[in-house]
C-alpha cells in the first residue's frame, strides 16, 4: 500500500522559514516524479514545485526563488524548503508522486503564515 506522510507544517511569521518533509512507502520512489501542491481555502491546488526523476526542478513564478525542493532517494523523502514566506503562502500542503497513469496524494500538512 502506497503512502505519502507529510510532516513540518506550523505557523510561520512573514518572512519566515519552514521545511515540509513527505515520507514515501510502498513504492518505487525513484521512478516517481514528487511535488508539492498547495490548496488554499476557496481556491483551486496549485502546484508550487515538482522534481523529476533526474532531479529536475520546476517552480511557479509565486514561489520561484523562496521555495526549494529536493529528494533524497535513498531515503524515500521529499523535501520543500520554504523562504520568505507570506501570508499568501498559507495553505495546505500536500505531497504528490506521479508517473504515467499513476498518481498519489498525501494527506497533507498545514502552513499558516500570519503575524
Amino acid at each position: 500500500q502506497v503512502q505519502l506522510v507529510e510532516s513540518g507544517g506550523g505557523l510561520v511569521q512573514p518572512g519566515g522559514s519552514l521545511r515540509l518533509s513527505c515520507a514515501a512507502s510502498g513504492m518505487a520512489f525513484s521512478i516517481y516524479t514528487m511535488g508539492w501542491y498547495r490548496q488554499a481555502p476557496g481556491k483551486q491546488r496549485e502546484l508550487v514545485a515538482s522534481i523529476t526523476t533526474f532531479g529536475s526542478t520546476n517552480y511557479p513564478d509565486s514561489v520561484k526563488g523562496r521555495f526549494t525542493i529536493s529528494r533524497d532517494n535513498a531515503k524515500n523523502t521529499v523535501s520543500l524548503h520554504m523562504n520568505s514566506l507570506k501570508p499568501e503562502d498559507t495553505a495546505v500542503y500536500v505531497c504528490n508522486a506521479n508517473r504515467p497513469r499513476v498518481n498519489y496524494w498525501g494527506q497533507g500538512t498545514q502552513v499558516t503564515v500570519s503575524s
